[in-house]
């Protein structure tokens, strides 16, 4: 399967320049991937296509956890076992989320799922010329991807961890891309890159920080996990912002840094086929705080179990809002600090 390196935990880091040893290879695992990712209806768009076709997932993974019983097994580009160094080149191009970095037991980052990332890609709705932020650089392939579609000098990414960054960073210059990457507090931004046509988030946030939204031009667009599923807003102005959820569910690592905290989710004597139940917990995590566990529940059935694309947010006057159907009401719960 390649030739086997053994210097340095990350062998991609080290030279951008060098022969990668298994570039024949993923070469047909990223088409499959691709050709996965296009069967379940996104990558419509051919500069996407493009972009996943071209992008080495491999590169940005050179090790990944996999959870087992009592904790994670660990595989690695380096492993000198050919057979576990081929089940860690297939994995890399699995439509799977990979944990990526673990710190006592806790998951810290991750690669998110390919088909994922592809359907928050296309909600962007990216034009030639517009520039991006991300928030959670992550392994940096999110990044790459972006680079690929609009240029290196259009796209920033940041993350609170330096590791993170300096691991992206690296990651990304093996790719042959070099967009900005930032070390500090994802929900301040990156004022010193504004303003943005774009902003997507690829870590979970209990509420919109403002720090976005007066870092956007007006028509942009913010695209961020929140309350297991994914909202997308229109920017009017750095004071006004307002956008429904996606139809799909988004499980993220929460956002690191800033002030705001993940609601607490209560469940205790609610019927186990609402608790079991997928869009039942992202209303309860929406309305956390706001409503009581059992208002969420009548609401729930009374409205016949709603799909997340009938409920969206409001971002005005200082304060933000969800709600169901219309955002002047009836149903209304603020969010973050709001509350």
């Amino acid at each position: 399967m390649g030739t086997h390196r053994t210097s340095g935990e990350d062998p991609f880091s080290e030279d951008p320049f060098s022969e990668d040893p298994f570039a024949e290879e993923a070469v047909e695992a990223r088409r499959e991937l691709v050709r996965e990712i296009a069967a379940g209806g996104d990558l419509q768009d051919p500069a996407w296509r493009s972009a996943f076709e071209d992008v080495p997932r491999h590169l940005f993974v050179p090790y990944f956890h996999i959870g087992v019983i009592g904790g994670y097994e660990r595989l690695s580009c380096e492993d000198p076992d050919p057979a576990r160094r081929r089940r860690w080149l297939e994995g890399a191009y699995l439509d799977r989320p990979l944990a990526t970095r673990v710190r006592d037991r806790e998951l810290v980052s991750s690669a998110s799922q390919p088909s994922l990332m592809a359907a928050m890609l296309h909600a962007l709705e990216l034009r030639d010329g517009e520039s991006v932020l991300e928030i959670g650089a992550g392994t940096g392939y999110n990044a790459a991807l972006l680079a690929h579609r609009l240029g290196d000098e259009r796209v920033t990414t940041i993350d609170l961890d330096e590791d993170i960054t300096r691991a992206a960073r690296a990651h990304l210059a093996a790719a042959g891309f070099h967009p900005v990457v930032v070390t500090g507090d994802g929900a301040a931004g990156c004022p010193g890159r504004a303003p943005f046509d774009a902003i997507v988030a690829t870590c979970a946030v209990p509420s919109v920080p403002p720090a976005w939204l007066a870092q956007c031009r007006p028509g942009a667009r913010v695209l961020a996990p929140l309350s297991t599923g994914l909202i997308r807003l229109r920017v009017r102005d750095e004071g006004h912002a307002e956008g429904r959820f996606l139809h799909t569910s988004a499980f993220f690592v929460p956002l690191r840094g800033g002030a705001a905290r993940e609601p607490v989710v209560r469940t205790g004597g609610l019927p186990r086929h609402a608790t079991e139940n997928e869009l039942f917990r992202f209303l309860l995590t929406l309305t956390a705080g706001s409503l009581d566990p059992y208002e969420a529940y009548s609401l729930w059935q009374r409205e016949r179990r709603p799909a997340r694309e009938r409920f969206g947010v409001t971002v005005s006057g200082g304060h933000q809002w969800a709600w169901l159907d219309d955002p002047e009401g009836p149903y209304l719960w603020p969010l973050g600090t709001a509350a």
